[in-house]
């Protein structure tokens, strides 16, 4: 299957391609070490066979000492190079969550970026993430770092880290052709990578699913187990799978909005959900928005059986919306794959 960032080598990267023109005259040295760099990778995004992202990461080991004030930490993973060409698909939190991805499953202490002050766009979307300005490089770059071992406690500053203490944890079931869409990351071994699009919903962090069922019981901070139900015309026993890991944000019902139109844009912002769709919805009542974030993807997919003959859940239970037990949360997390560095507490 092939990825939707694609990981190429250097030497097979267009240095010619416009989107390095603004690399290039930002960076007097950009092609020497562009061309230095022919046996590593990359991770870009092609649109129309141009290049409209670009991802270069790599591990270091500090302190880091060619920045002001040095950087003192063991392991770290340094973005080298992050540039998108923004056109409203929010590709630069999918980069992000890449790099972040990245720095989860290599146990590092921080992560650090330079960026030039003028890119504000770029800054700002670091900052969201819990970057913090730590210093200077060469006088006019600024060094924005990340500590990937402490909380913050605020659910997007943290992110991709979680807090499971006091925390409920919940099974949220989402129908397939919703599923990989939204969750990307996520997308099952015999699924085609051709149906993740350069969208919003598809790059972004954030996630916002509509539904009638009772999710108004979770709170921000507790954290949802992403259950892709069955695949059509095929057993649920064997094609229903936990995936994914996220982290409420907000739940909001349709009665704390003004209108339909309010309602709508809310429920639009970060899911891919249809104009029609929600007004039939909304016209029935009790509707939820939940909005979270896209903390992590189950590198091992736990089938229903598994689910319930070895993790233990329930079932006759309702698996829309199911309440985990904090050993069967724990027991899901770890044979599911899920990186011990996410999980802080």
């Amino acid at each position: 299957m092939n990825e939707y960032l694609v990981k190429n080598k250097f030497k097979h990267i267009n240095l010619d391609d416009p989107f390095f023109d603004t690399l290039k005259a930002d960076y007097s040295g950009f092609e020497t070490w562009f061309k230095k760099k022919e046996d590593e990778e990359a991770f870009i995004k092609k649109e129309n066979n141009l290049i409209q992202g670009f991802l270069y990461i790599k591990y270091e080991t500090g302190p880091i000492k060619d920045v002001q004030p040095v950087i003192n930490c063991g392991k770290t993973l340094k973005i080298g190079t992050l540039k998108i060409n923004p056109h409203g698909t929010r590709l630069g939190e999918r980069f992000i969550k890449k790099a972040l991805d990245y720095a989860i499953t290599g146990e590092v202490e921080v992560c650090y970026v330079t960026i030039f002050e003028k890119h504000t766009a770029l800054v700002n979307l670091f900052l969201k993430y819990g970057f913090s300005i730590q210093g200077k490089k060469n006088g006019d770059e600024l060094v924005l770092v990340k500590n990937m071992k402490k909380l913050k406690n605020d659910i997007i500053q943290d992110y991709p880290l979680i807090s499971t203490k006091d925390r409920q944890k919940y099974l949220l079931g989402i129908y397939p052709k919703y599923h990989s869409i939204m969750f990307p990351d996520s997308i099952l071994k015999n699924e085609s990578v051709d149906i993740l699009k350069d969208v919003a919903i598809t790059n972004s962090i954030h996630k916002t699913y509509v539904t009638r069922m009772k999710v108004n019981r979770a709170f921000p901070g507790d954290i949802f187990i992403i259950y892709r139900t069955a695949t059509e015309g095929m057993k649920a026993e064997y094609t229903s799978v936990v995936t994914s890991v996220c982290v409420v944000e907000e739940v909001r019902g349709q009665d704390e909005f003004t209108n339909f139109n309010d309602f709508f844009n809310y429920a639009t912002a970060y899911s891919i959900f249809e104009q029609n769709d929600l007004k039939y919805w909304y016209d029935r009542g009790g509707c939820y928005a939940v909005k979270m974030t896209y903390n992590a993807a189950l590198s091992k997919r736990l089938i229903r059986k598994k689910l319930i003959e070895e993790i233990g859940l329930e079932r006759s239970g309702y698996w829309g919306f199911m309440k985990l037990t904090d050993e069967q949360f724990t027991r899901i997390s770890e044979e599911g794959g899920v990186s011990e560095g996410i999980i802080i507490d």
